[in-house]
């Protein structure tokens, strides 16, 4: 059986592919049907469901599938939610790679298939992405207090 793991190069160079084809803009199209075909039927169950909550449950298991290194932090009285990527697999295997340069925008294609989703249900999304090329990235979700 091949891993999920083994196409991560294979994603990076698409991206490559589909600028160099066309423009930046064409990749984030790629990444939004990939959010509302794929994301949405799975995030967006959960989330539908369990609100912020199905959040956490949607992450904590994606996540140690992947076997990052996170921390994640729940506050559900500010009804806030954050992902602390201190490792990331995808990326980490991407900047080890020695006969390959990760395509320069691989790690904005989070924001756009999770952000797409939560919006849908009133849910907020922030990306801190200064340590992208360390593997490493911050991502907080949250409801508006109104």
């Amino acid at each position: 059986m091949v891993s999920c793991t083994e196409f991560i190069p294979l994603y990076s160079e698409l991206f490559k592919y589909i600028e160099s084809k066309a423009d930046h803009d064409a990749v984030i199209r790629y990444w939004e049907y990939i959010s509302d075909t794929y994301v949405a039927e799975r995030l967006g169950q959960i989330v539908s469901e369990k609100g912020l909550e199905g959040c956490w449950d949607y992450w904590a298991k994606a996540l140690s599938e992947e076997a990052a290194d996170f921390v994640m932090e729940y506050d559900d009285e500010k009804q806030d939610f954050t992902i602390d990527m201190r490792y990331c697999p995808s990326k980490g295997m991407l900047l080890e790679l020695k006969h390959m340069e990760p395509y320069w925008d691989y790690c904005g294609h989070c924001a756009v298939l999770y952000s797409r989703i939560l919006d849908r249900y009133g849910i907020c999304s922030e990306s801190g992405d200064a340590n992208v090329d360390q593997a490493q990235c911050l991502s907080r979700h949250y409801i508006e207090a109104k």
